[in-house]
């Protein structure tokens, strides 16, 4: 035990692992511990936070609403870096993590705590997101990682230490996946989803319909962009955190955004999740959308190979180093004129592009026609293809 540490401030979401956390702190640390809990869109979870992080003995509940900050500041910086992780994970945990983190230490610097804690395991991802970033504002601050240092060894544990102390917890031996929820998704992992030719049974899923049961008639709806930037949905200008919650509950009728992955962990192990992101995949899908009519195509090509080095960042928790604040600026030079408008099909699981415009765009039909026109002349064509396979025609020639 470090003698040094008489105040800590623990990010709580009230789930299992920071309900056991909180009180295992006050019985090894013998010392306060603040209850910190940020609410980017969980729902009803926060309301009951407050509740039971007083009864876990919490000296101290902290709920802070970061619903805009998190949709303004992180996912919409993801969106405009069209960030996807291996193909395929549009980063929901990931860009949460920083976040909370930030308003952790913000607690941390205004009462004065001598270290901070999680509830992120020593076989994950968020104990690096959580530990950068908490090194990020302050370089000397104690951090405390139960799952590295205590003597429980799996959740089964976890479940009779609770028990034992007659902490409630919404994980059961009977419903032992877990599950993270945002305003951008909601993932689910561990216990049964850890085999991965198991098919997630449908009642699982919280925020989408199965393309089966969706509405058999499609749905359109419009997206406004401003210099990369989703700010209406239909003409209806929202704040951030409204238009997302907007396209998850139009996506999510849909049956839109179901992910199933094995996805590669920092720490090296393969992982299985699955994950909803109804509004998120829509506004990706929306975004490349726009861009097509607008991006300059060398500057596409450009920003579309850092791509899987902006989405490995974000997902190993560097979203405050040096190089993403770097390609970040980069990513915003980009979007300077991707502003237009998308409209789009909903349909039994499926987002599809049915139409594109913008005042920016630089597609323009008496270019692109097929008939004659004034600017280009077909006969140029000849000496572009004959200097460009020049290389090729020497190899040849040479007997190469």
């Amino acid at each position: 035990m470090d003698r040094n540490v008489n105040k800590i401030v623990l990010a709580y979401s009230g789930g299992l692992d920071t309900s056991v956390i909180l009180k295992w702190l006050q019985e090894r640390y013998e010392c306060d511990v603040i209850a910190y809990c940020a609410d980017i869109g969980q729902g009803s979870e926060v309301e009951v936070v407050r509740e039971k992080a007083r009864a876990a003995g919490a000296s101290k509940v902290f709920v802070e609403d970061l619903k805009e900050e998190f949709v303004r500041d992180f996912v919409f910086r993801a969106v405009k870096a069209n960030a996807i992780y291996e193909g395929a994970y549009l980063l929901g945990t990931s860009i949460a993590r920083p976040l909370i983190a930030k308003g952790q230490m913000g607690v941390a610097s205004r009462e004065g705590v001598d270290a901070v804690a999680h509830g992120a395991t020593g076989k994950g991802n968020d104990q690096v997101r959580f530990e950068v970033t908490y090194y990020y504002f302050n370089p000397h601050i104690t951090v405390i990682a139960p799952w590295r240092q205590w003597e429980f060894r799996s959740r089964d544990d976890l479940i009779r230490y609770a028990q034992e102390r007659n902490i409630p917890v919404p994980v059961t031996k009977e419903k032992p996946y877990s599950s993270d929820r945002n305003l951008l998704h909601i993932s689910f992992e561990g216990g049964i989803l850890e085999d991965p030719w198991r098919e997630p049974d449908d009642d699982m899923f919280v925020l989408t319909r199965s393309p089966e049961q969706a509405p058999d008639e499609p749905q359109y709806c419009e997206i406004d962009f401003e210099n990369g930037i989703p700010v209406a949905i239909n003409s209806e200008r929202l704040s951030p955190a409204r238009l997302l919650a907007k396209l998850n509950e139009l996506g999510g009728t849909h049956g839109i955004g179901r992910m199933d992955i094995v996805e590669n962990r920092y720490v090296g192990m393969k992982s299985r999740g699955v994950y909803e992101t109804p509004g998120g995949t829509i506004l990706h899908v929306a975004h490349r959308a726009v861009e097509s009519i607008t991006m300059d195509r060398e500057v596409m090509h450009l920003r579309d190979s850092l791509i899987p080095k902006i989405s490995e960042l974000m997902y190993y928790g560097y979203w405050y180093s040096p190089e993403m604040e770097m390609m970040r600026k980069m990513v915003d030079e980009t979007q300077r004129d991707v502003t237009g408008t998308v409209r789009l099909k909903l349909y039994k699981g499926n987002c599809a592009v049915v139409g594109r415009k913008s005042d920016k765009s630089l597609y323009h039909d008496e270019f692109a026609t097929f008939e004659e026109d004034a600017i280009y002349q077909q006969e140029d064509a000849d000496g572009f293809i004959k200097l460009n396979a020049l290389r090729l025609r020497i190899r040849r020639m040479l007997g190469r």
